[in-house]
C-alpha cells in the first residue's frame, strides 16, 4: 500500500493490541487502545530517533517513558511498526522467554525499552533524571514521558512533580491519559482527583489540556509545550481519552481494563478496526 497516513497507522496499532492480548489470552488492551494515537503521533511524526541503532543512552534523541507499563501493548506495537524489531515479534508477547513482557522489561535487551516499568508512580522520577541529564550534556532534544490518570493516586507522581519545577525541568513534556477509568472502576469512585488541572499548576508545572484522540489538538498542544522552554517549568498535557478506543464494546468502561477478547470479540473488533486497510 501507499505510505500509509497517521490515522492509519494508529489504526494498524489498534488492530495489533487486540491481536496481541487475544493470542496470549492476557494483557490490558482498554488504555492500549485510548493511547494509540498520541504514541503513533510521538513515534512516527514528532519524535527524533534512531531507530536503526538503538542504545540505551539515546543520545542525542528524544527519549519517551511509559511510566503505566501495563499499556504495554500499544508500546511494543508502536515500536515495531516504526522498525526496532520485526513486527512479526509482536505474535510472541507474554509468552514463554519472550522479549515482550506483559511489562515493558529491559533484560532481555528489547530495542526502544530503557527502564523497566509497571511499578505505577515511577516513570516521571525516571523521565526527569533522563532529562536533566541531557540538559547537563548540553543537548536540545526533549524528553517525554506518559502516565494514567488512575496512577496519579500515587504518591511518588506528586514528589517528582514538586522536584521538577525547582530544578528548571523544562526539556520534559509529560501526558497524562485522562480516561477516568482504572482496574477497580473509575477514578471518580476510587478516589476522586479532583481538579488536576490546578493540582499540576500548584506544585508549579505548565499545564495544556487536548483531545488525545485528535492528532491536531496533540500537534498544537505539543508545540504549545516545546514553546515553554526556557521558562524553567516542565509541561504536563492532560489528554482525555476514552478507553477502549475504536472498539465499541470496550468503549468507556473499566471492565476492558485488563482482560482479553476471547475469539469471538477478537473478530467483532477487527471488523470495526479498518480504517481502509486490511493489515500492512
Amino acid at each position: 500500500m501507499e505510505h500509509p497516513t497517521l490515522s492509519q497507522v494508529a489504526t494498524q496499532v489498534r488492530r495489533d493490541i487486540v491481536r496481541m492480548v487475544h493470542g496470549a489470552s492476557s494483557g490490558h488492551p482498554g488504555g492500549s487502545l485510548g493511547c494509540a494515537d498520541l504514541l503513533t503521533l510521538l513515534y512516527f511524526e514528532v519524535m527524533h530517533l534512531n531507530s536503526d541503532e538503538f542504545d540505551m543512552n539515546g543520545t542525542g534523541e528524544d527519549l519517551f517513558f511509559l511510566s503505566n507499563g501495563h499499556i504495554s501493548p500499544v508500546w511494543y506495537s508502536v515500536l515495531a511498526r516504526r522498525g526496532y524489531f520485526p513486527v512479526s515479534e509482536l505474535a510472541t508477547f507474554r509468552k514463554l522467554n519472550t522479549r515482550l513482557q506483559g511489562h515493558p522489561a529491559t533484560e532481555e535487551g528489547l530495542p526502544g525499552i530503557r527502564i523497566a516499568s509497571g511499578s505505577l508512580g515511577q516513570g516521571l522520577s525516571a523521565a526527569i533524571g533522563a532529562a536533566q541529564s541531557k540538559t547537563m550534556n548540553g543537548e536540545s532534544t526533549w524528553v517525554f514521558s506518559l502516565h494514567g490518570d488512575g496512577e496519579l493516586q500515587e504518591g511518588q507522581i506528586w514528589e517528582a512533580a514538586m522536584y521538577a519545577p525547582h530544578h528548571r525541568v523544562d526539556n520534559l513534556i509529560s501526558f497524562v491519559d485522562c480516561n477516568g477509568q482504572q482496574i477497580d472502576g473509575s477514578t471518580d469512585d476510587v478516589m476522586n482527583l479532583g481538579d488536576l488541572a490546578g493540582k499540576w499548576k500548584a506544585f508549579g508545572w505548565h499545564v495544556l489540556t487536548c483531545d488525545g484522540h485528535d492528532f491536531e489538538a496533540l500537534r498544537k498542544a505539543i508545540a504549545e509545550a516545546k514553546s515553554n522552554r526556557g521558562s524553567g517549568r516542565p509541561t504536563v498535557i492532560l489528554m482525555k481519552t476514552e478507553m477502549g478506543k475504536g472498539v465499541d464494546f470496550m468503549e468507556g468502561t473499566h471492565e476492558w481494563h485488563g482482560i482479553a477478547p476471547n475469539d469471538a470479540q477478537l473478530e467483532r473488533a477487527l471488523a470495526q478496526l479498518t480504517e481502509g486497510l486490511t493489515d500492512y
